[in-house]
């Protein structure tokens, strides 16, 4: 069940296992793809799961602005400082957990809100009435992990699958152009760069010409049948704090 399509009579009638609450952000993916890229793939990866699992799950509204300073020379891009992701984060868990549904995963689309979803969902496990946990997609897709990069090879994919019309095929060669081949500017496993226009002349990180449709079929389904298997075992799990030893 989409939340935001359900009335509220619908949700209140459902008996829901699990809540999927996808977030992303709204920055720079270079010249051919969409700002709106993390959202996007988060929400999608959420919804094909709703629909495949076994149980009733919820999609909750994407929270679409994340952690995404890294991002801010390029224009369009959009960001909230880690407090106020993990707040707005931890206020939705709780009204989610307020109807009783209170096993939630954080479906991730963005790797700088990573460490915040860390963060708050250990809080709310915690302190909170709710159990929740991160899941960030492209992690969990097996050795394609590899290759994620920055609206390179693994995001294009799986736009040109999920959502063709959004890649502007006519732009990869100038995105290839100006892309660097890896995050960051490391020395002594220290990446120097705390931007990416200092390492990407357009924000670029990896090859988005490399990989087809087919590869993008590919992502989505290993991410769904990940998502699954995480939810199965957040339903099934005691959730109840651990007592003092």
């Amino acid at each position: 069940m989409r939340l935001a399509d359900a009335t509220w009579t619908d949700a209140d009638a459902a008996a829901v296992d699990v809540v999927f609450l996808p977030v992303g952000s709204t920055e720079q993916h270079g010249p051919h793809a969409p700002l709106g890229t993390d959202s996007f793939t988060a929400e999608t990866v959420a919804e094909r799961t709703a629909d495949a699992y076994a149980g009733t799950a919820v999609v909750a509204p994407t929270v679409s602005v994340g952690v995404s300073e890294e991002h801010r020379q390029f224009t369009g891009t959009l960001w909230v400082s880690p407090d106020t992701f993990r707040a707005y984060v931890r206020d939705t868990v709780a009204s989610l957990a307020h109807h009783g549904w209170t096993d939630v995963v954080v479906v991730n689309g963005h790797g700088g809100n990573v460490p915040a979803l860390g963060e708050v969902c250990a809080a709310i496990s915690r302190h909170d009435d709710a159990y929740a946990v991160p899941f960030t997609w492209f992690d969990a897709v097996g050795e394609h992990a590899t290759d994620m990069g920055h609206a390179g090879p693994l995001e294009t994919a799986f736009l040109r699958h999920a959502r063709p019309e959004s890649v502007r095929e006519d732009r990869i060669d100038a995105a290839r152009e100006g892309a660097s081949d890896r995050w960051g500017e490391w020395v002594s496993a220290t990446n120097l760069a705390h931007d990416s226009a200092a390492f990407s002349e357009n924000g670029v990180v990896g090859d988005p010409g490399v990989d087809t449709e087919a590869r993008g079929a590919e992502l989505l389904s290993r991410a769904v049948d990940a998502l699954c298997d995480l939810a199965d075992a957040v339903t099934a799990r005691d959730a109840d704090p651990v007592p003092h030893r």
